[in-house]
C-alpha cells in the first residue's frame, strides 16, 4: 500500500497527439482507499490517462510519481493465455504456493459466470468475451496496489455484473475505473473523477455530484466572465466621459488600474453531445409485433425458448436480460425474421418499419466508406444536408463525417450505426447491447432518444441504469426458462429479490473602488477638498459629511471586492449576484457624491 495515504500523483501534466491536447498541466492524485470513476467523453483521454500511469505513454511536461513497490494491475490489450486449463490459467493470479489449492481462482470464475463445464477446457477454447473475463479473473486474484479497469462490464451478463460490483466494493486498495453504466460507478465508488476542458476534476460522491458540479463551475465562470466583459466597457466609458477633467483624474486612474487587473477568460467552447431523436414512421394503433408460443433451437443443441409469447404495441419498452449464452441476441433475430422459429410464429404488422442494433449491423458496415456514406445508404431520399445533419447529432460534424469507417473505434461504428438509424425512419427499434461502446454522455443521449420515440423498443442490455430508466416489460433468461414479466425493472428486481442495498441608483453609471484620492490645497494654502474656492459656512457641514462618506465607501468597496472573490472560488451563485449588484450600488452612490462635492465650487 502507498506510504502518507496517497498512491499515484500527476503534477502539471501535459499530454496531446498532433492536432489534439488531451491534458493541460493536470496535477491529480488517488488516495489510499479511494475508489474512482473516471467520466469523459470518448477521445477525450480516459485511456491515455491509464496508459500514462501505466508508463506505457509519458507526459509531454510534468511529472507522474508512484510509490516504490506499488503494483499496478489493468487488462492488458493483448491476452495471452497457454495453460492447459481455464482453471489453470486463473491460478497464475495465486502465489506459486497456492496454486495447487486454487479455492480463491474457483470462486472467481464462479461469479464471473464461468460453468463448471468450462474450466476444463483449454484457454483458446472460449469465446473472446470469456477470454477477457478470464483475464479479469487473475487480475481479481492478483489484487494489486492500484487496479485499473475500462470498461470491465462490456463482456459481462446481469449476474456477472452483480458479482462484479459487490466484489470491488469491498476492494482491499485503490480502484479506477471507466464505464458506460451509471448504475454500476455509483455503487462501486467513493469518488468520481472527470476529464473535462483538458483538466481532471476530482471529487467525493457520485457521478450526479460530479457532473453538477461541472455545470455549477461553468455557470459561474460565465456569470463571472460576463460580468468581466461588463465591467471593462462601463471603465472603458467612464475614462473616456471624464479623463479630460482635471477633477476626476484620480478616479479615472484608479478605474484603468482596475482594469489592468481584470483577467477575461477564454469564451468556452461547447461539448459534443450525442442528442437525436429516432425518426418514427406511422405506428400501427395497435399491435406492432406478436410472438406466438415460439421456441428455437439450434441443430443438435439445448433449447433456448419455447412456448415464449410476447407482443410489443407502440410506447412499449421490453428490455430482455440474462446470463451470456441463454439466447437474448437469438430470440431478437427470431423476432426480426433473421432467423425463423423452430416452434410457434412471429407476426409483424403490415406496416412494421425495423430499425435494428447489433453486432452485425456493426459489422456489415463497409470498411472504405465514409460516415457520411454509410449515413446516406439507409436512405436515398435524404439530401447531403440532411444526411450531414445527423452526421453531426452523433458527434461527427463538418469534416468528421469524411472519415472512413476503418479508422474508425468501436465506438465511434456504434454511433455511424445508430446515425443509420436515424435516416431510417422507423416505428420499432430492435437494439441489442447498443450501449457496449458509448461513453457515459452518449448512453444519456441515447436513454433521450428511446424515451421520446412513439414506436416499440425491445433492447438487450445488461446496463441496469438503462433498464431502469427506459423499461416498461423484462424478458427474463433464468435457468428455470424464459419469463416475461410485465412491469418495471425496479418492480421485477424488487419481486425476484434482486433489490440491492445497494440597490441601485438610476440613472448613474457604476463606479468602483478606492477612488477618493488625497485632498490637495489651493495655492493660498486653504484647504479646499478638491482644490476649489472654499464654500460658504453654511454648507461646510454637508462638504465634510460627503467628504467623510465617500472615504466610507472607498473602504466598503475595497473590502468587498475580497468577498466577491471569495463567493466565486465557492461557487455561491446567488451570493455572488447579491455582492456584484451591491456594488454597482455603492459605486454609484460614491459618484453622486463626488459630483455633489464638485457644485460646492
Amino acid at each position: 500500500m502507498a506510504a502518507g495515504g496517497v498512491g499515484v500523483v500527476l503534477h502539471n501534466v501535459s499530454k496531446g497527439f498532433a492536432d489534439q491536447q488531451l491534458f493541460d498541466e493536470v496535477s491529480f492524485s488517488i488516495g489510499m482507499g479511494e475508489r474512482i470513476g473516471l467520466l469523459g467523453r470518448n477521445g477525450h483521454g480516459k485511456s491515455t490517462l491509464f496508459r500514462l500511469i501505466l508508463g506505457i505513454e509519458v507526459p509531454d511536461e510534468g511529472s507522474i510519481a508512484i510509490p516504490r513497490d506499488y503494483r499496478i494491475g489493468h487488462l492488458a490489450q493483448h491476452i495471452s493465455q497457454s495453460s492447459a486449463t481455464v482453471l489453470a490459467e486463473a491460478a497464475l493470479g495465486l502465489p506459486v504456493e497456492m496454486r495447487e489449492t486454487p479455492y480463491e481462482a474457483e470462486r472467481v470464475l464462479d461469479g464471473l459466470g464461468f460453468d463448471r463445464a468450462l474450466w476444463g477446457l483449454r484457454p483458446e477454447e472460449l469465446s473472446g468475451g470469456y477470454r477477457l473475463r478470464l483475464e479479469l479473473t487473475k487480475l481479481l486474484i492478483a489484487q494489486p496496489n492500484l487496479l485499473l479497469l475500462d470498461e470491465p462490464t462490456n463482456y459481462l451478463d446481469i449476474d456477472a455484473v452483480r458479482w462484479l460490483r459487490t466484489e470491488l466494493r469491498s476492494w482491499p486498495g485503490e480502484l479506477m475505473m471507466i464505464s458506460h453504466d451509471r448504475d454500476f460507478l455509483d455503487a462501486v465508488t467513493t469518488h468520481t473523477a472527470g476529464i473535462y476542458r483538458q483538466r481532471i476534476k476530482k471529487q467525493k460522491g457520485s457521478t450526479g455530484d460530479l457532473i453538477e458540479m461541472l455545470k455549477q463551475e461553468d455557470e459561474i465562470y460565465l456569470r463571472t466572465r460576463d460580468a468581466q466583459i461588463k465591467r471593462k466597457k462601463e471603465i472603458e466609458e467612464f475614462a473616456a466621459r471624464y479623463r479630460a477633467q482635471a477633477s476626476k483624474a484620480k478616479l479615472v486612474q484608479s478605474r484603468l488600474k482596475e482594469l489592468e487587473k481584470l483577467d477575461i477568460g477564454e469564451s468556452l467552447g461547447t461539448e459534443a453531445d450525442l442528442s437525436f431523436r429516432f425518426s418514427a414512421s406511422d405506428v400501427p394503433p395497435k399491435r406492432i409485433l406478436e410472438a406466438q408460443e415460439i421456441g428455437f433451437n439450434y441443430d443438435n443443441g439445448p433449447i433456448l425458448f419455447e412456448q415464449l409469447t410476447l407482443l410489443a404495441r407502440p410506447g412499449d419498452r421490453i428490455g430482455v436480460i440474462g446470463r451470456n449464452g441463454r439466447g437474448k441476441s437469438t430470440l431478437l433475430r427470431c423476432l426480426i425474421g433473421e432467423l425463423a422459429p423452430k416452434r410457434g410464429e412471429v407476426v409483424l404488422h403490415e406496416r412494421v418499419r425495423l430499425g435494428y442494433f447489433g453486432q452485425s449491423a456493426i459489422e456489415s458496415l463497409r470498411s472504405n466508406a465514409t460516415v457520411e456514406e454509410e449515413v446516406a445508404s439507409a436512405n436515398g431520399n435524404l439530401s447531403r444536408t440532411a444526411v450531414r445533419s445527423i452526421c453531426g447529432a452523433v458527434m461527427f460534424p463538418g469534416s468528421r463525417a469524411e472519415r472512413p469507417i476503418r479508422v474508425l473505434s468501436g465506438g465511434e461504428r456504434s454511433r455511424v450505426l445508430l446515425g443509420k438509424l436515424l435516416a431510417q425512419p422507423s416505428n420499432l427499434l430492435v437494439l441489442d447491447e447498443p450501449t457496449n461502446h458509448l461513453d457515459l454522455e452518449s448512453v444519456e443521449g441515447l436513454v433521450e432518444a428511446i424515451g421520446t420515440y412513439p414506436g416499440g423498443v425491445m433492447v438487450v442490455t445488461h446496463n441496469e441504469y438503462v433498464l431502469r430508466k427506459v423499461a416498461t416489460t423484462i424478458v427474463a433468461f433464468g435457468d428455470a426458462g424464459v419469463e416475461v414479466f410485465a412491469g418495471t425493472y425496479e418492480e421485477y428486481c424488487e419481486q425476484r429479490g434482486f433489490r440491492d442495498s445497494g440597490g441601485a441608483i438610476q440613472g448613474v453609471r457604476g463606479r468602483s473602488r478606492g477612488e477618493s484620492g488625497d485632498r490637495g490645497k489651493d495655492s493660498d494654502g486653504s484647504g479646499s477638498g478638491l482644490g476649489t474656492k472654499r464654500p460658504k459656512k453654511k454648507n461646510e457641514h454637508r462638504l465634510r459629511q460627503l467628504e467623510k462618506r465617500f472615504e466610507e465607501i472607498g473602504r466598503e468597496l475595497s473590502a468587498m471586492e475580497g468577498a466577491i472573490q471569495a463567493a466565486s472560488e465557492r461557487g455561491n451563485v446567488l451570493e455572488l449576484m447579491r455582492l456584484t449588484e451591491s456594488r454597482r450600488g455603492l459605486e454609484a452612490e460614491q459618484l453622486s457624491a463626488l459630483e455633489e462635492m464638485e457644485r460646492f465650487g
